[in-house]
């Protein structure tokens, strides 16, 4: 097995997750998030009392910001632990 660079592979996932959560957020700002949600919850065989707040500029920045981190904390972590089992 080779070994995987944490760095590349936490950028990766990194901008993977926060172009999702980008999508998102452009979805809610152009209002069509909620019947996304209405569509798609059933799909998963789930029925609650679900709704989309205002779109807020801050709270997307915020969303992709933390996206991101979180997607390169587990990039990098599975490249730790694959390069600690490839041992």
């Amino acid at each position: 097995m080779g070994k995987i660079n944490g760095n590349r592979l936490g950028l990766v996932f990194g901008v993977f997750f926060a172009i999702l959560h980008l999508v998102w957020a452009i979805v809610v700002a152009i209002g069509i998030a909620g019947s996304f949600i209405d569509w798609i919850l059933p799909l998963h065989f789930i029925d609650m009392l679900v709704g989309v707040i205002t779109f807020s500029i801050t709270s997307a920045l915020m969303l992709v910001v933390m996206a991101f981190v979180g997607g390169y904390i587990m990039g990098w972590i599975f490249a730790w632990v694959w390069n600690w089992l490839g041992k």
